[in-house]
């Protein structure tokens, strides 16, 4: 069958395309070069995700760039694409699939498309529901990896470091948190009030490792292991953790002011930092992995972070950091950690 050039393409290759980004721009690119008088185009597509109920990609003829719209909980589908095409000009649209949060595809004019070019338009839809499910099916599968992995170990196991024992020796900053007095306060707690607390807690710590480079890599019951890994200077990786730490304290103070008017007690916590390399990869059972970071690194900023008590410090920083860092810092001399042979230069920040 002799198929004009966007329909053979949205049979043959479009399906592989690396996102929904390149094929809005491909498919609108095309199109254009067919003669179509478009302003631009709208795609978006639902997400099984915690917050992200859908994300939206919006493409410009005029200069062919693609930018990406989120779209949350509320409010209706297509919502974001619809007003931003409105804004272009007389809009369709098509939606693939018999669920009401299938794929949508829409497209604004240069002025109103004649029958013809509505009649073509629906053609071009029918023909790209196939590669568009393709792409939904692993956008929708991204998201879940990222929401349960983090971004880059997601990237990684999409890129298929699927096996056993595969991994790769990086160098990065570690933060490793913990809540002070959390087994207590949970045997005098309301089950549903504890996931309250925890979530709290960890929307302030994870959102300020997220807001400055880093990744979430793991919760451990109460705990948080972040990495913000060696990229060129191990000096940005340290800054980025401790303006980080710096950010999660100044969001937990607010936590614990909020929860004091509700009387509700604060949510003490220890914070250790240190640089360090560690084996990041797959480690667990033949059949059910754990993608995540192992190595003396990660066992010196546990066992520091483990020193907070006793020093009456919340957040301790190894000597390892100290040194690639203009930040002044208060050194609080060497102390041996359990498990570790060698003693660990200690320092703090000023204000705690």
């Amino acid at each position: 069958m002799d198929l004009p050039a966007p329909l053979a393409w949205l049979v043959d290759e479009a399906g592989a395309s690396p996102g929904p980004d390149r094929f809005l721009a491909d498919l609108g690119g095309r199109l254009l070069a067919e003669g179509l008088p478009l302003a631009g185009a709208a795609l978006t597509l639902a997400v099984p995700h915690p917050v992200i109920a859908r994300r939206t990609w919006l493409w410009r003829a005029e200069s062919g760039a693609v930018i990406e719209a989120l779209g949350f909980t509320a409010g209706p589908f297509s919502q974001e694409g619809r007003d931003w095409l409105a804004r272009l000009g007389p809009v369709q649209e098509q939606s693939m699939g018999a669920a009401p949060d299938g794929p949508l595809l829409g497209w604004a004019g240069t002025r109103p498309f004649s029958p013809a070019e509505g009649s073509r338009l629906h053609e071009i839809s029918r023909f790209a529901a196939a590669p568009l499910a393709a792409l939904s099916a692993r956008s929708a599968i991204s998201a879940l990896l990222e929401a349960y992995l983090g971004r880059r170990s997601a990237a990684r196991v999409l890129a298929g470091a699927l096996r056993r024992g595969t991994g790769e020796t990086i160098r990065a900053a570690l933060l490793y948190a913990d809540l002070r007095g959390f087994t207590t306060l949970s045997e005098a707690t309301e089950p549903a009030a504890v996931i309250g607390a925890l979530d709290a807690w960890f929307d302030r710590m994870a959102g300020a490792v997220h807001a400055f480079g880093g990744e979430v890599l793991k919760f451990i019951g109460d705990g948080v292991l972040a990495i913000f890994p060696v990229t060129s200077a191990p000096a940005e990786a340290c800054e980025a953790a401790l303006r980080a730490i710096t950010a999660a304290r100044a969001g937990m103070a607010h936590l614990d002011a909020v929860r004091q008017a509700q009387s509700l007690p604060p949510l003490p916590f220890g914070a250790a930092l240190h640089l360090g390399e560690i084996l990041w990869g797959n480690i667990g059972a033949a059949d059910r992995l754990d993608f995540t970071a192992i190595g003396p690194a990660v066992n010196l900023v546990s066992r520091l972070e483990g020193l907070c008590r006793s020093l009456g410090r919340p957040v301790l920083i190894s000597g390892a950091v100290a040194a690639e860092t203009t930040m002044p810092l208060v050194p609080l001399g060497e102390h041996r950690l359990r498990g570790i042979a060698a003693p660990c230069a200690v320092f703090t920040l000023p204000d705690v």
